[in-house]
């Protein structure tokens, strides 16, 4: 019988995306507000794996992954969705996206997106928020699964990823070491 105990902590990250540079920085400014400084910021990458957002948000799109030093509790993650959406809400015009918001996690065995979207691989959590498994840790790399956006999958973003696994690696050891 397996006895329940707390979950480790995990690395917050986003992914932001917009046709607009400054509206990014909006975005992350009020992350940072709420969650904590970044210890991540990665440079602009174009966002064209798909056209899906152009006729809402215009194009071209830019997007910019960040993830924040503290750890966090993976329940939390709801949480950070609703934040987001609202942060996605207040810079909208006329009723219109100009940026959006990918919040997730990284653990030491995977990659989980929060979304609004149920489907198969996507589990229930609460308050109309699913958790999307999106890539998988083993054999030292990130690997996509059968249902990973292109771009999740891609090797710059999985490189990125990498970056930020690391650092919450370290953060863990520090972690232990600290406890004694």
């Amino acid at each position: 019988m397996s006895k329940p105990k707390e979950p480790k902590p995990v690395k917050l990250i986003a992914g932001i995306f917009s046709p607009q540079r400054d509206l990014i920085g909006k975005a992350l400014e009020s992350l940072s507000e709420r969650y904590g400084s970044p210890d991540f910021i990665s440079e602009f990458l174009p966002f064209d794996y798909t056209d899906y957002y152009g006729p809402e948000m215009g194009s071209p799109l830019v997007r910019r992954f960040a993830s924040f030093e503290e750890l966090v509790n993976p329940e939390f993650l709801p949480d950070v969705k609703i934040f987001s959406n609202g942060i996605e809400d207040r810079l909208s015009s006329q009723g219109k996206r100009r940026v959006n918001i990918d919040p997730g996690y990284l653990s030491e065995f995977h990659l989980i997106l929060a979304t609004g979207k149920g489907y198969a691989h996507r589990p229930y959590l609460r308050d109309g928020i699913y958790a999307d498994l999106t890539l998988i840790y083993r054999d030292k790399a990130f690997h996509p699964l059968e249902w990973t956006y292109p771009d999740y999958g891609s090797k710059v973003i999985m490189d990125i990823l990498m970056k930020i696994r690391e650092k919450y690696v370290l953060q863990m050891k520090n972690r232990l070491k600290a406890k004694g």
